[in-house]
């Protein structure tokens, strides 16, 4: 079973989140942010994980460090889940419409982290969030998990749409890059580690 539970305590946050590739356990998210809530569940529940998502932090300053702070330990969740990345298919490329919204994420569980976030967000703010923390969400995640993450909106207008679109993608994604396929040998790089 690929699982891992992370806990990181800063001055200005203290967050628990316990991972599950293989199973849908159960998904749970409190981050004290309503929007993050709503996207964390749609990324859980179209990656198929069980996630289970505690968040405390300094909202009275605003929610970017939870924001932020979450999306580290997230990332790392999945570096310590996936382990050795033996047999894993490594990639993983979703685009997901979301009425007159079209957005794709593209991943690679390669060990070298990289954003490419390419999404015009106009609102500035959903249900607590700044709209500007979601890339930030996208590059903490993609970096503490090492891996590199292309997130991007082709078309659309409700900044809503957008970012829900983009946070599907995002499960579903990784749920192809996770997938073990018994076809592959080792880890799936030439290099022999990834």
């Amino acid at each position: 079973m690929r699982k891992a539970t992370i806990e990181r305590k800063t001055a200005e946050t203290q967050i628990q989140i316990s991972l599950n590739l293989d199973e849908q356990t159960g998904i749970k998210i409190d981050t004290g942010i309503g929007f993050l809530n709503h996207m964390l569940n749609l990324f859980a529940k179209h990656g198929r994980f069980g996630l289970e998502v505690e968040a405390h932090g300094d909202l009275d300053v605003d929610p970017h460090h939870t924001t932020e702070d979450t999306g580290i330990v997230l990332g790392e969740c999945f570096k310590k889940a996936l382990g050795d990345k033996k047999g894993i298919e490594r990639y993983g490329t979703e685009f997901v419409p979301m009425d007159e919204t079209l957005g794709q994420v593209s991943v690679d569980l390669s060990g070298r982290s990289y954003l490419v976030f390419d999404a015009d967000l106009v609102n500035p703010r959903l249900g607590g969030l700044d709209t500007e923390t979601v890339e930030d969400f996208f590059q903490a995640t993609a970096f503490a998990a090492e891996m590199n993450l292309h997130a991007r909106i082709l078309y659309g207008r409700n900044t809503h749409h957008k970012v829900e679109s983009l946070f599907k993608a995002f499960g579903r994604a990784m749920r192809d890059a996770v997938t073990i396929n018994p076809d592959i040998i080792g880890v799936n790089s030439t290099k022999g580690v990834i």
